[in-house]
């Protein structure tokens, strides 16, 4: 086999030769050679954190921010033109910072009589035991230790799930799968609660997330507003990247009222646009993001107007849609072709499509295009840092 060099990252993160070839762990401008080793590159960069290469929480730790940029920009711009879809403009991607990430879902089990917390080995239930992870924010770094001693003292079998986001108030923990019986189990859980200066503490043992632990409302800041935080409720992974895409939602619908904010959350877009000056409709499934949403804005002042509709089942019809001037949709990971079609029909002018999922979005871009809509701005995202998970913003117009 004679040399080849690596052109470029595929979807999964693999290094891909010009010949075709997928290779594990390369970065582009490494060098294949014919004994199966790599001669590293210039994008070649040494991962950050010890565990990788065995966590599946990152793929990417090995390239430098060139190449990630360039990986999250081509994964957006080839899911716009494999669907026949043309941007006008495609900007550079937008990296989040090493830790930022605000929010993380993690696992803990007892392993050999030790208790392991992290998360899975890529394709795999092997839990990898996090001594640390530069992807997180320190508040929520300096809870695996504290965590990992105060699940040890419990006897017996233990597989439990573990929440934590980064709230106002503090850390917002919460634990599915632990069972708390009797005063000693319930006053050991309150002192971590109490010694780690949690803003909350929940626990879902089969009933749903109950709040065992919350000296103070626990809440979020979206654009200068403090807005309840239910357990368990969506918020962008980092602070970085929600300015990133609130940002750009609020430059493209400069000037335009009312806007409909569908799939709207507790509101992440609704109140950066309701301080541009628009008037808001913000519609979300979600009864406890919906409610949220609601007494946040009652007492903010803006004219957000909050209601709870499942926009996948009942989504907004075209008469109901041609009031507003602009609409922003943030679907969740399958799309929102239903409701992309609606709005296509409608008469709407403005249009700012948020997405985590470049393939689902393109799918939808193009219903946009084919209703006669232009895609005039497309900007790739990577606020999951390291990882092969992509989002986007994007605007479109018609005349």
């Amino acid at each position: 086999m004679s040399e080849e060099t690596i052109i470029r990252l595929a979807a999964k993160g693999d290094g891909v030769t010009a010949s075709g070839g997928f290779v594990a762990g390369a970065a582009p401008g490494d060098v294949l050679l014919a004994d199966g080793s790599l001669r590293r590159g210039a994008h070649y960069a040494a991962p950050a954190c010890r565990h990788y290469g065995q966590c599946g929480g990152c793929q990417l730790q090995h390239v430098d921010d060139a190449a990630l940029g360039d990986f999250v920009f081509e994964r957006v711009s080839y899911a716009a033109s494999g669907q026949g879809v043309e941007a006008g403009k495609v900007t550079p991607a937008h990296l989040s910072p090493a830790a930022s990430r605000r929010r993380a879902s993690l696992h803990a089990q007892r392993v050999g009589g030790a208790v392991a917390i992290g998360f899975r080995e890529a394709g795999s239930h092997k839990l990898v035991d996090l001594q640390e992870c530069p992807v997180l924010v320190p508040e929520l770094a300096a809870l695996l230790g504290p965590l990992r001693r105060m699940l040890s003292r419990r006897d017996g079998r233990l597989a439990v799930e573990i929440d934590l986001t980064l709230a106002e108030q503090g850390v917002d923990v919460s634990i599915k799968g632990l069972t708390v019986e009797g005063l000693q189990q319930t006053e050991a859980m309150l002192d971590f609660a109490r010694d780690n200066k949690l803003a909350r503490l929940s626990l879902d043992q089969g009933f749903g997330p109950e709040s065992l632990w919350e000296p103070d409302g626990v809440s979020v800041n979206l654009s200068g507003v403090s807005v309840p935080l239910p357990p368990g409720a969506f918020l962008q992974a980092t602070l970085d990247g929600e300015q990133a895409l609130v940002g750009a939602a609020v430059e493209w619908l400069k000037g335009v009222s009312p806007v409909a904010d569908l799939f709207s959350g507790l509101g992440t877009f609704a109140y950066g646009l309701a301080k541009a000056g628009a008037k808001v409709l913000a519609a979300e499934a979600d009864q406890a993001a919906h409610l949220a949403c609601k007494s946040a804005a009652a007492r903010s002042g803006l004219v957000v107007h909050s209601i709870h509709r499942d926009l996948f089942r009942n989504p907004l019809l075209p008469d109901e849609l041609n009031r507003f001037g602009g609409v922003v949709l943030d679907p969740p990971r399958a799309g929102a072709r239903d409701q992309v079609g609606r709005v296509a029909a409608s008469t709407v002018k403005h249009v700012v499509y948020i997405s985590c999922n470049p393939s689902s979005w393109a799918r939808d871009a193009a219903t946009l295009v084919a209703g006669g809509y232009r895609l005039v701005e497309l900007r790739p995202v990577g606020q999951f840092r390291w990882s092969t998970h992509v989002e986007l913003a994007s605007y479109f117009t018609r005349d």
